[in-house]
């Protein structure tokens, strides 16, 4: 099995330079997430561990998927492979939004197929965009196998939300600004979903000698069971977060890149998913979605380090002293409502 190379990500810092946000990184107060374990960085242990956010929620379309989705476009454009027809995805929604943003960018054409979870501030942002929207299917995968036909039979050019070499690297390029922007970083935190950004980031990473969090709602385990069978396979998908990791399958891409030595799996359960995106809001006052809010999760969980059993393969990360953490904040395209106001100060 094939994967990224650090030469693919170079390839997509290079195309796509000057047309996406540079990311912006925010320093998280001392002690805000406690250090408690031993390991590799034990000459740092009585130091607290260091953390940042990289507000990649503020990226055109409001997720990383713009970078991929630039790199896909440009890539083809470059090649004169862009049909009259346009390009079209399926998505949950923030692929669709970065897709219609690079298309229109480039003056192409975009159908976005939808299942009826993306969220209705989606579906608006995408039609504002000047997508043509379809909204098929109770799940991504069905959607998919929707755009999948239309694609045949239209001619116009199938981009995929995560599966696609060009579309991973594009998702890498954000590593190489985090580990510019963080001398020393350690360890960068990052949700997963099909692991399109899991892939680019953790290829970026291991060139730089940087270990790899990725973190899976426990209901939407694709690439836990991926490592668990040796190749990507089927689960069922049921958590809050499941419009944008609600993914029913990894990639090939994302299991060789979770082979590594450098890279920790981490499962989240719903309830502190929703407790981390709650906890940026009334601390930091930023808005995001539940996917982002799953990499922060595996820093929060209340208890990390209990014993791990067949059952219960363990949850969330404990830095070690001293560690230099980036957690991806990966997007924004949520409804805030369901936030709860919090006290005033």
């Amino acid at each position: 099995m094939h994967g990224l190379t650090y030469d693919d990500i170079k390839a997509a810092t290079e195309r796509i330079t000057g047309q996406v946000r540079p990311v912006a990184i925010a320093p998280v107060a001392p002690g805000t997430i406690r250090a408690a374990r031993p390991g590799p960085l034990d000459d740092r242990s009585g130091e607290p561990c260091e953390v940042w956010f990289a507000l990649e929620y503020m990226q055109h379309t409001g997720s990383f998927k713009a970078r991929g989705a630039q790199n896909f476009i440009q890539a083809h454009r470059e090649a004169g492979t862009l049909p009259d027809a346009g390009v079209t995805i399926a998505s949950g929604g923030n692929a669709g939004l970065a897709c219609a943003w690079a298309a229109r960018q480039q003056g192409v054409r975009a159908t976005v197929f939808l299942p009826t979870v993306a969220p209705e501030v989606k579906v608006a942002r995408l039609r504002r965009l000047g997508a043509e929207v379809r909204i098929v299917g109770a799940e991504y995968a069905e959607a998919l196998e929707a755009c999948t036909e239309f694609a045949a039979a239209s001619g116009a050019l199938a981009s995929h939300a995560y599966d696609h070499p060009l579309i991973a690297a594009g998702a890498g390029t954000l590593l190489e600004e985090i580990h510019a922007r963080i001398p020393g970083l350690d360890t960068v935190v990052v949700s997963v979903g099909g692991g399109g950004l899991f892939a680019g980031v953790a290829t970026a990473a291991r060139h730089h000698g940087i270990r790899t969090v990725a973190v899976e709602p426990e209901n939407c385990r694709a690439l836990d069971a991926a490592v668990e069978a040796g190749r990507p396979v089927d689960v069922p998908v049921d958590s809050i977060a499941i419009d944008s990791l609600g993914a029913r399958r990894a990639t090939a891409l994302a299991l060789h890149a979770a082979r590594a030595d450098d890279v920790r799996p981490v499962l989240v359960p719903d309830s502190d998913i929703a407790r981390a995106r709650q906890e940026l809001w009334d601390h930091h006052r930023i808005v995001v979605e539940h996917a982002a809010a799953t990499a922060l999760a595996a820093l929060t969980v209340p208890d990390p380090d209990r014993p791990e059993t067949p059952s219960d393969p363990g949850h969330g990360y404990r830095p070690s002293g001293g560690e230099r953490i980036a957690v991806v904040l990966c997007g924004a395209n949520t409804d805030p409502s369901d936030l709860v106001r919090p006290a005033a100060d």
